[in-house]
């Protein structure tokens, strides 16, 4: 798809897309057993950049996100260690300057990997990847860059993407050693996922440029889990 087809194509998937996401970080964290995090990897070597967006660094990319994830997963207290793979897979930054009718929208793509530490087992067979947008608000109707920095963009992007891993945990509840999901004791989110926009599963084709994200991307491997980051 060319970059003049690009935005259009952004723009209607973001009106499918019904609500706004809400800060639950000042929140009790959501029920994830005896859960821990140990090992915070990012990496974003990489990752692709839509034309029309804000530059963005591999460094930057990767200090957001692993502040995200610390931010959501160091509030856990057990003592059961999980350590967290993502890789920025590619990003669209909303630049300033652009014309209300064709204000681009910024979106993160990323791959996420989980492992039981003290197992040395890693618990999902492959790699989850994740399409999020901003929130909607007017600011993003708008564009956001006209009415937000280049870093709010990244930290809210990291926020809606973080916590979309956090909703794969809750569908995945036997992996922290709680009830299956669907039980009556299966743990809940607190905020519905239909809260944030967003999309799980690889980008359909056409909604980025010619040149696709990496989709395919190989799982991460995480270092020998030999000295664990305590939360």
């Amino acid at each position: 798809m060319t970059p003049a087809r690009l935005l259009p194509a952004l723009g209607l998937s973001l009106l499918l897309l019904s609500a706004c996401a809400t800060n639950d970080l000042a929140e009790p964290p959501v029920p994830l057993g005896d859960f821990a995090l140990g090992l915070n990897i990012v990496v974003a070597d990489k990752m692709e950049k839509v034309p029309i967006s804000r530059n963005a660094t591999v460094e930057e990319w990767e200090a957001v996100m692993i502040k995200a994830v610390d931010q959501r997963f160091g509030r856990y207290d057990g003592t059961r260690l999980f350590n967290i793979g993502i890789s920025v897979d590619g990003y669209a930054l909303a630049p300033p300057g652009i014309p209300v009718v064709a204000a681009p929208k910024s979106v993160l793509v990323i791959t996420a990997n989980v492992w039981d530490d003290a197992a040395q087992k890693k618990l999902n067979a492959e790699g989850k990847q994740f399409t999020v947008f901003e929130s909607l608000s007017g600011d993003t109707v708008i564009g956001t860059g006209i009415t937000k920095t280049k870093q709010q963009q990244m930290d809210a992007l990291a926020y809606n993407a973080v916590k979309r891993v956090e909703n794969w945990f809750l569908d995945n509840p036997e992996w922290f050693g709680l009830p299956p999901k669907g039980s009556p004791d299966a743990p809940k989110a607190a905020v519905p996922m239909s809260s944030v926009p967003m999309s799980s599963g690889p980008m359909p084709a056409g909604q980025m440029p010619a040149a696709p994200l990496a989709a395919t991307s190989p799982p991460i491997s995480p270092k020998p889990m030999v000295a664990p980051v305590s939360p």
